[in-house]
């Protein structure tokens, strides 16, 4: 009776011990399974992470100021800067942010009055000088440019333009608006003095410029002292042809307009219709 009662009792435990092990043997195949999707997880949201970086604007860059050498200066507003990275040398055309020089190197227009004054500045104060970028949220403009605050030394370029006359405030497209209150009273004092797109009554307004109040002898603002001085350029015989531009500006040919006498592709670098700029 006893061996039957020992016999019972090490049978009940031995099923208790198997029901145990299959208990611990469930909770470590699901503890498992929890332990690999908790991986998978943030795997996959740090990749998606990632691709939303590399697809969208970096802040980082916001506010930090990019090193670079100014190449050839387009016009008043427009740049070509070659800068490093990753080891290589990159060229880049720039667009200054918030602000706009009357028009020179426009094939479908004539060149505005003032142009070729903010073009010079430009190209006296930056032609060969290293310089840096700041930008704003958004990069680029639609024609590809980088759009960006211009250093050089301790001044902006784009607040020098506004200080000297030779640019409006234009373009304030949101979110790139980060200096245009501080611009607006820049332009203010420019205009008050009458400093040069400033000193002929309605010719810089809000939706452009003007030039047909230049041309067509509107009445002058009473605190301009000084008028556009027209722009004359040499035009060469139907069948000149220029070496170089060294050649044509010599024989006093500058910016020639695709179709005119003495253009050619190869005096057209940037490939816009003008040459010799």
């Amino acid at each position: 009776m006893v061996n039957a009662i020992l016999s019972f009792y090490v049978k009940k435990q031995i099923v208790r011990a198997g029901i145990f092990l299959l208990l611990i043997m469930v909770v470590s195949a699901c503890s498992s399974s929890q332990v690999d999707v908790g991986i998978a997880t943030p795997s996959a949201a740090a990749s998606a992470s990632n691709k939303a970086t590399v697809k969208g604007t970096d802040k980082s860059t916001i506010n930090k100021r990019i090193p670079a050498k100014v190449v050839r200066v387009v016009d008043g507003d427009t740049m070509k800067i070659s800068f490093t990275d990753g080891g290589k040398d990159k060229e880049e055309t720039i667009r200054l942010l918030l602000v706009d020089t009357p028009e020179s190197v426009d094939p479908e227009k004539p060149v505005q009055p003032f142009a070729l004054e903010a073009s010079n500045y430009a190209k006296t104060m930056l032609t060969g000088q290293d310089v840096q970028l700041e930008l704003d949220v958004s990069e680029r403009d639609k024609y590809g440019r980088l759009l960006c605050y211009l250093y050089i030394g301790d001044k902006m370029f784009n607040e020098l333009l506004l200080e000297n006359g030779y640019a409006r405030v234009a373009y304030i497209y949101p979110p790139n608006v980060k200096y245009v209150d501080q611009f607006r009273e820049i332009q203010k004092k420019a205009q008050q003095k009458a400093l040069n797109i400033w000193s002929v009554e309605n010719y810089a307004q809000e939706d452009g410029y003007h030039e047909g109040v230049v041309k067509g002898g509107a009445a002058a603002s009473p605190k301009s002292t000084t008028t556009p001085k027209p722009v004359t350029t040499l035009q060469p015989k139907a069948n000149t042809t220029y070496n170089s531009c060294k050649e044509a500006n010599a024989a006093g040919a500058y910016k020639i307009k695709k179709g005119e006498p003495g253009y050619s592709a190869k005096l057209d670098g940037d490939g816009d219709g003008v040459a010799c700029e």
